[in-house]
C-alpha cells in the first residue's frame, strides 16, 4: 500500500530545513520504505515535502512521519498522512 505524507513548512523555516537535510535524507535511505519524495517549491524556495511511502498500514506511515528528523527539528507547520493510489507512472 502507498501513503502520501504531505508536509508544509513553518513560515521562515528554510534554515531548519537546510540544517536538517542530511539527517532527513539518511533517514529516508535507512528506513527503505520511501517510494518517491521531493520538496514543494514556493517562490524558488523549498516550502514543504511530499513523501510517498510503501508500507503495510496507515499507522506505520504515521510512525515514519513522526520519526522524520525534519519533524523532530520542528520544521513543519502541518503534516497530513493519507492512503494514496498510484494510477500513472
Amino acid at each position: 500500500m502507498y501513503f502520501a505524507v504531505i508536509c508544509r513548512d513553518k513560515p521562515g523555516a528554510l534554515q531548519i530545513r537546510l540544517d536538517t537535510r542530511e539527517k532527513h535524507l539518511a533517514y529516508i535511505k535507512e528506513t527503505g520504505i520511501v517510494f518517491m519524495a521531493g520538496p514543494f517549491i514556493e517562490e524558488g524556495q523549498m516550502a514543504g515535502s511530499l513523501v510517498i511511502l510503501e508500507t503495510d498500514s496507515l499507522e506505520a506511515a504515521k510512525d515514519w512521519a513522526a520519526g522524520d528528523p525534519y519533524a523532530a527539528a520542528g520544521l513543519f507547520e502541518s503534516v497530513s498522512v493519507q492512503e494514496w493510489k498510484k494510477v500513472i507512472g
